[in-house]
């Protein structure tokens, strides 16, 4: 009888990369985040909510805790822009490992994040969308916002295509449903801002 080195199968150990270099990865991603908390500090950024309110999660957008404290309805979204970054890095070429593909997603989403904060996309986001009192997220904010991309290209990794087109459908849908806002509208009211949709999310 040959003894197998790898029981669980090739797939399985495709799939998930020796220890090591998904310690390097992570300490590569963490370097990255620092440095986007840090440019963030200096741009004036908030690290917390001014409240004073140390609550991990503020569930209600209408107010001013959104963006403030650690995780918000936003967060799914960001968890969505992962699985997105994980879908379209998949067809760069085969000769940039998987590891690579990561630390891109997440330099994309911390560029995002380094953006979203700037003058430049605040009034965009006052003056388009129905976040009026919208003053850029804190810094415990973009983090976690950072880190919900990387936990939605890992989901992606590992849920494969169909399942992962389920997932940005029924969260989508939850979205809209929960606080009457989602990543699509949030694109559309950005980019092409459209009255009736600010209306209908105004009668909310």
């Amino acid at each position: 009888m040959t003894n197998n080195p790898n029981p669980v199968g090739p797939a399985f150990a495709d799939r998930f990369p020796p220890a090591k270099d998904l310690l390097r990865w992570g300490l590569v991603a963490g370097a990255l985040i620092a440095a986007t908390a840090a440019i963030l500090s200096l741009m004036g950024q908030s690290v917390w909510c001014h409240c004073g309110n140390l609550s991990l999660w503020a569930g209600d957008i209408w107010s001013s805790h959104n963006s403030q404290h650690a995780v918000d309805p936003y967060f799914f979204t960001h968890v969505l822009h992962g699985i997105l970054l994980c879908g379209c890095l998949y067809w760069l070429p085969r000769s940039l490992t998987s590891g690579w593909k990561f630390l891109l997603a997440v330099t994309i989403e911390c560029g995002w994040e380094i953006l979203e904060n700037s003058s430049l996309i605040i009034e965009r986001y006052r003056t388009a969308t129905i976040s009026l009192d919208y003053y850029g997220d804190s810094v415990a904010n973009s983090v976690c916002d950072v880190l919900a991309c990387a936990l939605g290209y890992g989901i992606a990794s590992l849920a494969g295509r169909g399942k992962s087109v389920a997932l940005i459908v029924a969260s989508e849908l939850l979205m809209t449903l929960a606080v009457r806002d989602c990543l699509t509208l949030n694109v559309i009211m950005l980019v092409y801002p459209l009255e009736a949709i600010k209306q209908w999310q105004l009668a909310g």
